[in-house]
């Protein structure tokens, strides 16, 4: 699936989506760019299939990421004054923090930034087996103690983050790791499984 082109009009809209890696990326922002596969600013749901499949989550999987994702934060992140391509869904990098859901762990504040006493927190709450991983049932506690009342979308959404995380990077032993976590929030997990699925795919090719 290749990426779609963004239509804001013209070239120059196009160029300012693409400014937003000029400067320093809000750690909200690294974690997202990862699925800016052509990094001009703009992610189009069949970029988000693109990231998915790259780190090695499974055709289905990947297309319902894309189509959940980019329908649920596409919208709150198109910038003032500019209308977004019709049925294409685009989350513009630039915005992403006024994508932010309810409901979510805190570790992220308004303005995209990572709050390390909020990582912290779900660790020292959660994690009773072992102080640097989560279970499977802890981290169905973790989502149920961050539901806001009333907040489906809210829900919906960290059940959907959290159990692909743990879908994709649980051990053999059903833990989800502190680094791990730590990684997905600096945006250096995406990069890193990349490559492991890369050298995984050389590695049976020769």
């Amino acid at each position: 699936m290749a990426a779609e082109p963004a239509d804001t009009g013209s070239s120059k809209g196009c160029s300012s989506m693409a400014d937003v890696y000029k400067g320093e990326l809000t750690p909200l922002q690294r974690h997202v760019a990862f699925f800016d596969r052509d990094k001009d600013g703009v992610i189009y749901p069949s970029e988000t299939y693109q990231g998915f499949r790259a780190i090695g989550a499974g055709v289905p999987l990947s297309a319902f990421s894309a189509l959940f994702i980019n329908g649920l934060l596409g919208p709150k992140t198109i910038p003032e004054n500019e209308k977004a391509p019709a049925f294409k869904l685009p989350i513009y990098v630039k915005n992403i923090q006024k994508g932010k859901h309810g409901s979510d762990s805190g570790v992220y504040d308004a303005n995209g930034r990572f709050v390390p006493e909020k990582f912290e927190e779900i660790f020292k709450e959660h994690a009773r087996t072992r102080p640097d991983a989560l279970t499977g049932k802890e981290l169905q506690e973790l989502l149920k103690a961050n539901r806001e009342p009333k907040d489906f979308k809210g829900w919906l959404g960290g059940f959907t983050e959290w159990k692909v995380l743990y879908s994709l990077c649980k051990d053999e032993k059903g833990f989800l790791h502190k680094d791990t976590v730590r990684a997905v929030y600096d945006g250096s997990l995406f990069e890193r499984l990349e490559k492991e699925k890369k050298s995984t795919e050389s590695a049976e090719n020769k």
